[in-house]
């Protein structure tokens, strides 16, 4: 770990199994999951799908952030797609994930904006930098 700071908040969750056949479930019981492969039928999710959910979430919450800052109002009903491919090449797996945000009503030179402050500020974002091939577009 590189930064220091005051933790606002930890999240903890105790894992069985793998992405196969595990199951995941919070210290506070608010999730509790089965786990599967990536498309197939079982019953369960998969860690691409959670890091979607996570991801999109959290980027929704810094673009607030980011129309605060800028003294505009969020549209009510934005919405944000999140895809994460899980790929491999030369034997080795790796993350590629796109976000598509959707600002019904802004100009689009704001929206942009608005999407590249939050990619700047957003946990998630910062945390796959460098790491992961990532696309915002705004739609």
């Amino acid at each position: 770990m590189t930064e220091t700071g005051n933790v606002l908040y930890t999240a903890k969750t105790h894992t069985v199994g793998d992405r196969q056949n595990g199951v995941s479930r919070s210290s506070d019981g608010r999730l509790d999951i089965r786990l599967a492969p990536p498309g197939s039928s079982g019953v369960g999710t998969n860690p691409e799908q959670l890091f979607a959910a996570g991801w999109s979430a959290c980027f929704h919450g810094a673009m607030g952030l980011a129309a605060r800052r800028m003294k505009v109002a969020l549209p009510s009903d934005t919405t944000i797609d999140a895809e994460v491919d899980l790929c491999m090449a030369n034997g080795s797996y790796f993350l590629r994930a796109r976000l598509s945000v959707n600002l019904p009503g802004m100009e689009p030179e704001l929206a942009r904006r608005l999407a590249d402050a939050a990619h700047e500020t957003c946990p998630y974002s910062k945390a796959i930098r460098g790491n992961v091939g990532v696309e915002i577009n705004v739609i």
